[in-house]
């Protein structure tokens, strides 16, 4: 009796750690798929979306295009790096 209790409770936490596995993803994927279309004319594009990630991640939201559009979304228009400057491509 106490084996299959144990065996019930090991299946209900493994498929409970997956279904919010795929909740957590799904923002990533979200940025993934903007930032890639923010930065598909980027020459550096391996540095655009890192820098996307950051601010998409921290942003929840990603601007329309390739470039400009800002007005978009405030938080990553408003986000800076170390030198003041814009952090976000």
């Amino acid at each position: 009796m106490k084996l299959s209790f144990s065996a019930m409770l090991l299946l209900c936490l493994l498929l409970s750690s997956s279904f919010f596995f795929e909740l957590s993803s799904a923002g990533s994927g979200f940025c993934a798929s903007k930032c890639a279309q923010r930065c598909s004319k980027a020459g550096m594009k391996d540095r655009c979306m890192k820098f996307c990630g950051i601010c998409c991640s921290k942003c929840k939201c990603v601007p329309s295009g390739t470039y400009g559009n800002k007005h978009e979304c405030p938080c990553y228009r408003d986000l800076k790096n170390s030198k003041g400057k814009g952090k976000c491509p």
